[in-house]
């Protein structure tokens, strides 16, 4: 190969598309979805989760930024088996079979050991550049907002006994 010759690097490149990527009939790429989920996506959640999800993973509304990573750090702690996905679905995939307020308690607990390393992060921060601080300090009373959602949470939720009739509730 020329290294001045770009069209052997053309030829290259449309040789790893057509090998590697998803096209389709006329050569153009399709995008693919890795992340396309399966069936278990589509189970049903408790009603507590949509709205968690919406205001946890929202950084302008939870003053904290879990990533997937993290979510699969917690799931591990709390002995679920938790793919790495879309984080809406890792969410949904670890409060989906959510049955006791005791199991509940541990996750919130959990979550609430990441968003303490985060409001430490923004302390340290915020002592190491004081112009930042007054940001850091909306960001944290929104955290600390987000902790108290948690336990209004797991005071309202009604354990559901595995042995109970679900079509007598």
């Amino acid at each position: 190969m020329n290294p001045h010759d770009m069209s052997d690097l053309k030829a290259e490149f449309d040789k790893f598309v057509r090998e590697k990527c998803t096209v389709d009939e006329s050569g153009n790429p399709v995008e693919n979805d890795r992340d396309a989920g399966d069936a278990v996506d589509d189970e049903p959640v408790p009603a507590f989760v949509e709205e968690l999800e919406n205001k946890l993973l929202a950084p302008s509304l939870s003053g904290v930024y879990l990533s997937r990573v993290d979510l699969k750090r917690i799931s591990q702690v709390l002995d679920e088996s938790l793919p790495i996905k879309e984080r809406k679905k890792m969410i949904k995939a670890l409060f989906r079979h959510a049955n006791s307020k005791t199991w509940l308690r541990d996750a919130f607990d959990e979550i609430n050991n990441h968003i303490n390393g985060r409001i430490n992060i923004y302390r340290e921060l915020g002592e190491a550049f004081p112009a930042t601080m007054p940001i850091f300090e909306e960001h944290i009373a929104k955290a600390e907002k987000t902790k108290k959602m948690f336990d209004q949470i797991v005071e309202d939720f009604e354990e559901i006994e595995p042995t109970d009739e679900p079509m007598m509730v």
